[in-house]
Formats: structure tokens, C-alpha cells, sequence
């Protein structure tokens, strides 16, 4: 248990130092490209931070644990919304009138509602998951040909390019070491507890594989790079579905628990139509705001923490 802990106490360090690395150089990196904060968010920082998930549902797909690999995926978006903005939101207001966010949004909404139509299926397959990623690979090759920032000149960068990549993949490997280490320790203790997989995937390992998108959209707030928070849980949310998805059955075909298809993606699919209402309807995510997507993620544990017996 004290190893687990000590685990849980490096993990949240190296995240936060990670988050900040990451952020720098992202901001950097798009001014030197010439690109939109939000495509930096969308692409590099909100598929950088999705790589725990990658691994952990890989994992739990070759291991015979879909619930995990499934739970994870799911768990982890409804995290990016609720738990993850919310967070962020209460520290700092994040304004929401970001150029060309309102295509980003309908392609999460999208892919929230196509993840909805997998939980009637049961099960994702190897061709389904094929077709998954070629839209994915469509929707990143569409965003790149038009995330150009309105100025075509390159802008001037505050740091070389060494430091921009360096910044990047320091941030991103403290992020995911982070992140497994934070992990362990929990998946660890809760099984202790005697906690079920299906509940361990969708609250602690999806929260935990979450964090280095909470450390980047917290950092990315306070430093009032609002399209790098907001890009980064778009991008992830596109990501986890019709990337980490999408390659775990391609590699491994897995099934969905009926209970997560009937309840978890569902409630997955409403906190993404009210992000996309939040920030097309409002001027920004207030703290009032971000308290009640707080409010309504601590609700959400709570029940799941309720079907598991003896907890």
C-alpha cells in the first residue's frame, strides 16, 4: 500500500511538470508554424495527451479485459468534459470564442453519437475499427489543410526549435509516465477494495489516463491559451473513439458491456451536446459552470461506486 501511494505522489508531480513543458512548447511550436493555438490543441497536444489511454486499452484488450479497454476509452472522454474542463474552469474562466472551433465540436458530436451506435452493436471488429481510423486519418489530413492561422507569414517564435520539439516530448513523456505510475497505484488499491473492472476502467484508470489532459488544460488556463485547453479535450475526445478505439480492435477485436453501452456512453453523449451548447452559446466556461460539471462528474462516481457490492 505504501509503494502504491508513493506511486500515486511521483505520478501527480510528473504530470503537472509535463503539463506545463508541453504547454510551452505548443504555443511556441504553432507561432513558429504559422498555425491556430486550436490545431496545436486539437492534434499535437490532444493526441499527445491520449497516449495513456492508447496503452491501457491496448493492454487490457490482449489481457481478455474489454471492460477496461472500453471503460477506459469512454470514461475518459466523459472525464475531459465534466471533470477535466471543469477543473480548469474553476480556476480560471475559459473564454469560448475560439475561430473554427464549431466544426471540431460537431465532429466530437459526431463521433460521441457514432460511439453509441458501437454500444448497440455490442462489439467493435477488425473492419469497423478499420474504417474508424481512415476517418480519422481523413478528418486530421482536412484540419491540417485548413488550420493555417489567419496571418500566412510565419511569426516570430520565442524559442528555437530544439527547445520547442524538446519542451514537447519531455512534457509528453513526463505526462505518460505520470499518468502509468498514477495508475498502478490506484488500480492497485481499489482492487484491494475489491472494486469491479467495468467500475475500475470508467472512474479510476479513465481519470488517471485523463490527468495529462487536466495538468495541459490547467496550465493551458492559467497561461490563457484557452484554445489549447478547449483543443486539447476536443482532440482527445475525436482521438480516444476513432483512434485508440479504432487500433485496439483492430489489433484485438473487443465487446462492450451492455451496461456501459446502455448508461456510460450515453451519459457520454450528453455531456458532449452540452459542451458543444456551453461553448457555442456562451462567451466563456465560468467557474458557476465549471462547479457544476465538477458537481455533476463527483454524481456520476458516486453511482458507479454504488453498483459495486460492498462499496
Amino acid at each position: 500500500m505504501a509503494l502504491d501511494i508513493a506511486f500515486l505522489a511521483i505520478g501527480l508531480v510528473l504530470l503537472f511538470v509535463g503539463g506545463e513543458g508541453l504547454v510551452r512548447g505548443a504555443v511556441s511550436l504553432a507561432a513558429r508554424l504559422g498555425m491556430s493555438p486550436l490545431l496545436i490543441g486539437l492534434t499535437v497536444v490532444g493526441f499527445g495527451t491520449s497516449m495513456p489511454e492508447l496503452v491501457v486499452s491496448l493492454k487490457a484488450a490482449f489481457y481478455g479485459s474489454p471492460d477496461i479497454a472500453v471503460g477506459n476509452v469512454v470514461g475518459s472522454n466523459t472525464a475531459n468534459i465534466l471533470l477535466i474542463l471543469g477543473a480548469a474552469a474553476v480556476i480560471y474562466p475559459i473564454p469560448t470564442r475560439i475561430p473554427g472551433i464549431r466544426r471540431d465540436l460537431f465532429v466530437m458530436l459526431g463521433v460521441a453519437f457514432f460511439t453509441l451506435g458501437l454500444g448497440y452493436m455490442g462489439a467493435v471488429d477488425r473492419l469497423t475499427g478499420s474504417a474508424m481510423f481512415i476517418a480519422l486519418i481523413g478528418y486530421l489530413t482536412y484540419a491540417a489543410m485548413s488550420g493555417k492561422s489567419d496571418d500566412d507569414e510565419e511569426k516570430p517564435a520565442t524559442l528555437p526549435l530544439w527547445q520547442q520539439l524538446g519542451f514537447i516530448f519531455a512534457g509528453l513523456a513526463a505526462l505518460v509516465y505520470g499518468a502509468d505510475l498514477l495508475v498502478t497505484g490506484a488500480t492497485s488499491i481499489a482492487r484491494s477494495f475489491g472494486i469491479s473492472e467495468a467500475v475500475i476502467g470508467l472512474t479510476i484508470v479513465a481519470v488517471g489516463t485523463s490527468l495529462p489532459e487536466l495538468a495541459t488544460s490547467v496550465v493551458a488556463a492559467l497561461r490563457k491559451h484557452s484554445e489549447i485547453a478547449i483543443g486539447n479535450v476536443i482532440g482527445s475526445n475525436i482521438f480516444n473513439i476513432f483512434g485508440i478505439l479504432s487500433l485496439t480492435a483492430i489489433i484485438h477485436p473487443i465487446s462492450i458491456n451492455p451496461t456501459i453501452a446502455g448508461f456510460d456512453i450515453p451519459l457520454m453523449l450528453a455531456a458532449s451536446v452540452l459542451l458543444v451548447i456551453l461553448l457555442l452559446g456562451s462567451k466563456h466556461l465560468s467557474r458557476l459552470i465549471g462547479g457544476g460539471f465538477l458537481a455533476l462528474y463527483a454524481g456520476y462516481c458516486a453511482w458507479l461506486f454504488t453498483q459495486t457490492p460492498g462499496v
